[in-house]
């Protein structure tokens, strides 16, 4: 299994990071698509009792499934096994067919760069601000990037999005992955009164 290198880092102006991307020599790989994704367990959510979830994706030029594991929150934290599919409902249905349940539905916008090695992604995801994310084969190329862009290495997340929104609500990580859709409609009011000031 695959470790994911990367960080997290909330509270982007999207605009201001293009401009530093450009002027570092950064290259658009795929400007902002409107992303869906399925994530799965079983009934019993044995995968969720260890951290995992398995995963369906349409990034706009491919098609992912993926494995994830997320065994602690720290920089290498999560491990995970990531292939390409060539249709979203019939992995999807696939899944469900082997006796998966499909636990939530979500949406998000993604641009995505690549700056010396890694790959820069702009997410904007449902009901909170932008943020980035830094991925790359390893901590050093990951920690001179965000360096160049100017982010505090001390404010750097790790792990699934989770994090960020308890960043702006008062939330549990339970309370966000059992979302049954994560989608650009308004804020629903049991999050919206947990909102922070």
């Amino acid at each position: 299994m695959k470790t994911e290198v990367e960080a997290k880092f909330l509270d982007v102006n999207p605009r201001q990071l293009r401009e530093a991307l450009k002027s570092h020599g950064g290259t658009l790989v795929q400007a902002e698509v409107l992303m869906r994704r399925k994530i799965f367990d079983y009934s019993d959510k044995r995968l969720e009792k260890i951290g995992a979830w398995i995963r369906v994706r349409d990034e706009g030029k491919k098609i992912t499934m993926s494995y994830k594991r997320l065994v602690d929150r720290t920089f290498q934290g999560t491990k995970e096994i990531v292939f390409n599919v060539d249709n979203f409902d019939a992995a999807c249905d696939f899944l469900l067919a082997t006796g998966l349940d499909c636990r939530s539905y979500q949406e998000t916008k993604r641009e995505t760069w690549e700056l010396s090695g890694c790959e820069v992604t702009i997410d904007t995801w449902p009901w909170i601000p932008p943020f980035v994310e830094l991925e790359a084969e390893t901590e050093e190329n990951v920690r001179s990037v965000a360096a160049k862009l100017g982010f505090d290495w001390n404010e750097a997340l790790h792990g699934s999005v989770e994090t960020a929104y308890q960043k702006y609500y008062e939330v549990t990580e339970e309370e966000i992955d059992h979302l049954e859709e994560i989608t650009f409609t308004p804020v629903p009011d049991w999050l919206e009164i947990k909102r922070k000031q």
